[in-house]
């Protein structure tokens, strides 16, 4: 990335955090900002939104915006009060200190409109954009390749991914699933697909430096998780003309509508995607009917460019009002 914005002769500081402690990141970060006078600093994540609320204390000419990619995750778990407390102190700084924070989802706006002293002039909705690959071909192969993207985290809960490989493989001899990412589930994850005998029906990749060859050789793209924004993964598995079953949580109904660039299940169990995936996989047409109509999606309202636009925009209504 640094090479990328250099090339477009941008200036780049970075700060190594590994080498250094929070203070010392704190004062690099105010003496830089010092010598730059930026107008907007735009920060994402609990640790760069601290530094940057830091870096702009005693210049009120910056402008402080966030970008909240997604809820707190819990993996279906209970929230401890101690994690309740960091959120709540985390929502506050952003409603109180930062001049706008901006989602990547309307289901997330509802979810913290009126809450956290959040109002609406705080917050704003920019869907995640993403580059367009170009030269998009269908497979055609013996098989169906089914797969998902992600960390192996418990708010994936790709632990269901492998009992859907599980239930289709009885059904269907000639599928496939293959799993790009890694995490601290990976071990959990190869002994269920152990259990069930999948080993040589089920592949989990790794983290992939290249998911351009990833999902160019997927058909169909599921995803599990319990709670999503609106996840990158999923976009570009559509860009690359794949059909989504997801369920109807997060910023799912943003992305996809159900029937038309893929199915939404309402309810996460088993049975319910099944029903879904196994639709796809027999009827070929439908199968590429959603797969054009998914990558017309992306391009038409969730590109870098639109992304990037809207970003600009902001920027200018909030410097506008000095």
């Amino acid at each position: 990335m640094r090479k990328k914005l250099e090339k477009r002769g941008i200036e780049v500081h970075i700060i190594e955090e590994s080498k250094h402690s929070f203070l010392a990141i704190v004062r690099s970060v105010r003496k830089s900002v010092a010598e730059f006078s930026p107008d907007v600093i735009h920060s994402h994540r609990y640790k760069e939104n601290m530094l940057a609320w830091f870096a702009a204390i005693g210049r009120k000419n910056i402008k402080l915006v966030a970008t909240q990619h997604g809820m707190p995750e819990t993996g279906g778990e209970a929230i401890s009060w101690a994690d309740r407390l960091k959120t709540g102190l985390f929502f506050r700084m952003l409603s109180c200190c930062f001049d706008r924070t901006v989602l990547v989802s309307g289901e997330m706006r509802q979810l913290l409109f009126g809450s956290y002293g959040f109002s609406s002039k705080d917050i704003a909705v920019i869907h995640n954009g993403i580059s367009i690959p170009k030269n998009i071909s269908h497979r055609n192969g013996q098989r169906v390749v089914i797969g998902s993207a992600g960390r192996l985290f418990p708010v994936k809960d790709f632990s269901l991914f492998v009992d859907l490989a599980h239930f289709l493989v009885m059904q269907i001899g000639t599928v496939d699933f293959v799993l790009a990412g890694d995490g601290p589930q990976h071990a959990m994850l190869e002994e269920k697909i152990k259990s069930y005998g999948l080993q040589e029906r089920f592949r989990i990749l790794g983290h992939q430096d290249d998911m351009d060859a990833f999902y160019r050789n997927l058909d169909l793209y599921i995803n599990t998780s319990i709670h999503e924004g609106i996840p990158m993964s999923v976009l570009e598995a559509m860009s690359y003309g794949l059909p989504v079953v997801a369920a109807k949580v997060g910023g799912f109904p943003e992305i996809v509508q159900n029937g038309e660039q893929g199915f939404l299940v309402d309810v996460r169990n088993k049975n319910a995607y099944v029903d879904r995936v196994l639709e796809l996989i027999l009827n070929q047409d439908l199968r590429l009917k959603m797969a054009k109509s998914a990558r017309k999606k992306i391009v038409d309202y969730f590109s870098q460019k639109t992304m990037a636009e809207k970003y600009y925009q902001l920027y200018g209504k909030l410097l506008s009002r000095e």
